[in-house]
């Protein structure tokens, strides 16, 4: 079937090109904007020092433990004394860096002076290094080349060196400030003695400083890629808050508008019928020529088609003000008990005389002993009147249309007419239902309408508790049912009927 547009703007026609949400658009477009936004690297960089500062001040009371068994062991192959200085110096570095870190941590974001921290952060780096050079220039003078000191030592720096990449990371290539120093000195030394267990302790030394230092690397690229993904995530949040914020307060002003433009037209009644009405009676007086005779049969024609005009704009008004009042909450249900088949039977009966004219039958089935339901009767008439005129726009002469009135199966009232006309694509149901919205074939074939008369029965079944369906299909007509629950079945004492539905009485249709 060959695709197009909406070829007029009073008619409404399904487009059936596949159609992306709106809101997957606005979710890949604001994605798009944020990816392509360059977040600044001085906002990195404060987010990276957080890190660092956070990493410090969550090991104090690790870090002084570590020290502590360091400098016990060291106790066991030189002096007390010395022992105790570097404990003590070592402490103050760290010390230090702890307290820089915590002010850090203290200071708000918009006062924060990145050169100033970054000069405190590297001075207590450079601090902590002259503590553990001094920890590499140790030795003990009574010990051999190949004693368990030196093996101490060498561990103890691979240790220091795995330490200072897990907390200083985040500080960039400054980390080196501190663990490649006594690092250095430690493998020179240990070269320096010309013994082959040495050198390899020392090139071992030098190349896991390498290798931790890539570690770090990668560690401050993960935590800089996650920053990333962070401020997009938080921008796009913003983003659609904003847009669903934005898309709220334009519903809501919609929904005003709508409701003031139903207000304003339910109010509007007299002053739209008044005119309608004279243009109606005079056009009548003079195509019956009460007064006299025109003495033109072209002006004849002329008046008969300003009568005409006049009934066809006369019912939209009606239409259009019946759907306002629904839609503004003016409209109010007279309820009482009636019969849906007498009703259904008398709106027949109106309508036949048009179905005779145009060649096409109309047949009616109801279930004996029906039950009266609670409802509006001259809203169930003007249900029965818009279901019928629609079938009769769309079937053709010497077409049939059947009406069925009967139980459902949960013990509800059903109405439904069906007929033979041309149907309605599947996908053009949704249109046809919608307020001034009508299908192609509609466009093409049938008489004219408001593409109200369904929207009104949606409204006033609604109110009645109850519910509309249509069905339809290419060549194969159109059944429509509306369905009355069964709170509104009514007994003879006017209470709920909970009888169960006759599977002799007719066709049955679920509710």
């Amino acid at each position: 079937m060959e695709r197009r547009q909406p070829t007029s703007p009073d008619k409404i026609i399904v487009d059936r090109r596949r159609k992306k949400s709106p809101a997957s658009d606005m979710v890949r477009s604001v994605r798009l904007e944020v990816a392509g936004k360059m977040v600044r690297p001085i906002e990195y960089e404060i987010e990276r020092l957080h890190s660092y500062a956070k990493s410090h001040v969550g090991a104090r009371i690790a870090l002084p433990l570590f020290l502590l068994v360091i400098a016990f062991g060291l106790a066991q192959w030189i002096s007390y004394t010395l022992a105790l200085f570097w404990l003590a110096t070592t402490l103050l570095s760290y010390g230090l860096l702890y307290v820089r870190s915590l002010l850090f941590l203290r200071t708000n974001d918009d006062e924060i002076d990145l050169k100033h921290w970054r000069f405190q952060f590297v001075t207590s780096q450079i601090l902590i290094a002259a503590s553990w050079s001094l920890f590499a220039f140790y030795d003990c003078s009574t010990c051999g080349y190949g004693s368990t000191f030196v093996i101490v030592k060498f561990s103890i720096m691979l240790v220091f060196q795995a330490v200072t990449m897990m907390l200083s990371y985040g500080i960039g290539s400054a980390l080196l400030l501190t663990s490649a120093p006594p690092t250095i000195i430690f493998a020179l030394l240990m070269l320096l003695t010309y013994q082959p267990a040495n050198a390899i302790m020392g090139a071992i030394l030098i190349t896991s400083q390498v290798f931790f230092y890539f570690v770090a690397e990668q560690y401050r690229t993960s935590l800089t890629a996650n920053l990333k993904y962070h401020a997009e995530r938080e921008e796009l949040i913003a983003e659609l808050a904003t847009a669903k914020s934005i898309s709220e307060e334009a519903r809501r002003r919609a929904e005003e508008a709508n409701l003031a433009k139903s207000r304003f037209l339910a109010t509007m009644s007299h002053e739209l019928r008044t005119p309608l009405n004279a243009i109606l009676g005079f056009s009548e007086v003079m195509k019956s020529e009460v007064l006299g005779p025109l003495g033109n049969d072209t002006y004849k024609s002329y008046v008969k088609d300003i009568h005409d005009s006049g009934t066809h704009l006369l019912n939209v008004i009606n239409e259009i003000l019946d759907l306002s009042r629904i839609e503004a909450g003016r409209h109010e249900l007279n309820e009482e008990a009636i019969s849906l088949a007498n009703v259904v039977d008398d709106a027949r009966h109106m309508v036949e005389l048009r179905a005779k004219t145009k060649g096409v039958s109309i047949n009616m089935q109801a279930e004996s002993n029906l039950p009266p339901i609670w409802a509006d009767e001259k809203a169930v008439r003007q249900i029965t009147l818009n279901l019928l005129s629609n079938a009769l726009k769309f079937t053709p002469a010497n077409g049939r249309i059947l009406i069925r009135v009967g139980w459902t199966s949960r013990g509800g009232q059903y109405l439904s007419i069906q007929d033979n006309g041309p149907g309605i694509p599947e996908e053009e149901i949704p249109v046809v239902l919608s307020s001034f919205g009508q299908g192609s074939i509609a466009i093409k074939s049938a008489e004219q309408g408001s593409g109200l008369g369904l929207p009104i029965v949606q409204a006033l079944m609604h109110m009645h508790n109850g519910k509309f369906e249509l069905k339809s299909k290419l060549r194969e007509g159109t059944v429509v049912i509306a369905t009355f629950p069964r709170s509104r079945v009514l007994d003879i004492s006017g209470k709920a009927d909970v009888r169960r539905p006759d599977p002799k009485a007719g066709q049955k249709i679920a509710s």
